[in-house]
């Protein structure tokens, strides 16, 4: 008998009037809004103008939510495509089934033109970005918890995750708690997005190496994560797809902070692209007259009278004693 176990929600979908508001799309919406956060704060740090994140992630996120999908209906094609598929239900976002690798892809894709439309390189961009997106990840993983999927082989751990029956797979029907995947992998990322921004302030990384040590770090959880999960998914060899996956990512990001720390130490000077910049702000008429004054030298001061100012009516007199007009009386 269970001593302890996480329950699972009881339900994951309310309703506003007729809308109906889902705890998956909510946990997505969440995450966002905390990359964002993020971002615009590193992003500034590294002398960034505020708002290009903004302006950035309108391309980068519809760009990687429909990676994401298209990786997951690659990779799980029955059930799409098989006899008991459905290729529409492809579209039902909302039921869950979003491939990270997919939305990477897509989603660097739509940073570069973004990036590109700003004018601002794409690896400072990334490294900006990096820990808000593992953050954004560790959220959205909560709405697989409300969802009931992806879990992880039973277990009786006192940390076992509740699973009703009809959510449980046919082979594993006799067992009432799982894995809760979902957990390890949202704790992962979370340590993975500390650890990315403390290495980053003592190493100032740059040329996209915090990325790809977000990247490494990712991959390297995932690995041993996507082993304990029973849910269906293409397999290839004695692992799942995404398990060999992670692994050639794993290792193609371990090189690129090899070669790029030789290759290109330290930071980039400037977070724009070679002719981008901004133009300097011309000075306005106020800073011109201010900058005019030499230090130490008074202005000309008003004398009250028709005349001008006391120099221009000391000159004047100065003409008229040079013309013949008699000179002022010895006193």
């Amino acid at each position: 008998m269970l001593l302890a176990s996480i329950p699972s929600p009881e339900q994951g979908i309310w309703y506003l009037g007729p809308v109906p508001l889902r705890a998956y799309a909510l946990c997505i919406v969440a995450g966002v809004v905390v990359a964002l956060w993020l971002g615009e704060r590193r992003w500034a740090g590294r002398g960034g103008q505020p708002g290009v994140v903004y302006d950035v992630a309108v391309w980068a996120i519809p760009f990687g939510l429909v990676g994401a999908r298209l990786y997951h209906v690659v990779t799980t094609p029955d059930l799409y495509f098989g006899d008991d598929g459905s290729l529409v239900s492809a579209l039902y976002v909302w039921q869950g089934g979003l491939g990270i690798w997919g939305a990477v892809a897509l989603g660097a894709l739509g940073a570069w033109i973004g990036c590109r439309r700003a004018g601002v390189r794409l690896p400072v961009f990334a490294d900006a970005v990096a820990p808000g997106i593992v953050l954004a990840q560790a959220i959205g993983r909560w709405g697989n918890w409300f969802n009931q999927e992806l879990f992880g082989r039973p277990t009786d751990l006192a940390w076992g995750l509740e699973i009703d029956l009809e959510n449980r797979p046919v082979e594993f029907a006799e067992f009432a708690t799982f894995h809760p995947t979902f957990l390890y992998e949202s704790l992962w990322n979370v340590g993975v997005a500390v650890a990315v921004i403390w290495i980053d302030r003592r190493r100032r990384l740059g040329h996209g190496r915090a990325f790809a040590l977000y990247v490494a770090l990712y991959t390297l959880g995932r690995v041993w994560i996507e082993d304990l999960r029973i849910d269906e998914a293409l397999q290839v060899g004695p692992f799942r797809l995404n398990v060999w996956t992670s692994l050639a990512v794993l290792v193609l990001a371990l090189g690129y902070l090899a070669v790029s720390a030789r290759l290109r130490p330290g930071r980039e000077e400037s977070v724009w692209l070679p002719g981008r910049e901004p133009a300097p702000e011309e000075p306005t008429d106020s800073d011109s007259d201010s900058d005019s004054d030499e230090p130490g030298q008074p202005r000309d001061v008003p004398t009250g009278r028709a005349g001008g100012s006391r120099e221009s009516v000391t000159r004047r007199e100065t003409d008229e004693t040079a013309a013949g007009s008699p000179p002022p009386p010895e006193r």
